[in-house]
């Protein structure tokens, strides 16, 4: 495993990023007002493309929610390893999908 806090400055430049797309997908998921002078196909499109922006904000709060527990679990002898094989998951895999708790192996 890489330096501790080279993973902590990756961990934490992660969830500075996760916390800012938050911010802009809140902004467009913002609802509709039913009064808004626009046509209905354009209304119709508004309200496809704000469905779009409340899915990309759930997986960026979830994206979130996994990288702030890797940075508490980080100085825990548990941390970087997979929960089934108990074999380091590279700090690559963790930054990309911090939900997962398993090796590439071990998640399929």
């Amino acid at each position: 495993m890489q330096d501790r806090d080279a993973v902590r400055q990756q961990l934490e430049m992660a969830i500075e990023k996760a916390r800012k797309k938050i911010t802009r997908y809140e902004s467009l998921t913002q609802p509709i007002a039913p009064d808004n002078a626009i046509g209905r196909v354009s209304r119709m499109d508004a309200i496809n493309n704000k469905a779009v922006s409340d899915a990309a904000l759930r997986k960026a709060r979830e994206r979130l929610s996994g990288l702030q527990a890797h940075l508490q679990a980080l100085d825990t002898p548990e941390f970087g390893l997979c929960r089934k094989c108990n074999q380091p998951i590279p700090i690559q895999r963790i930054l990309l999908a911090p939900e997962s708790r398993f090796c590439v192996n071990c998640a399929r």
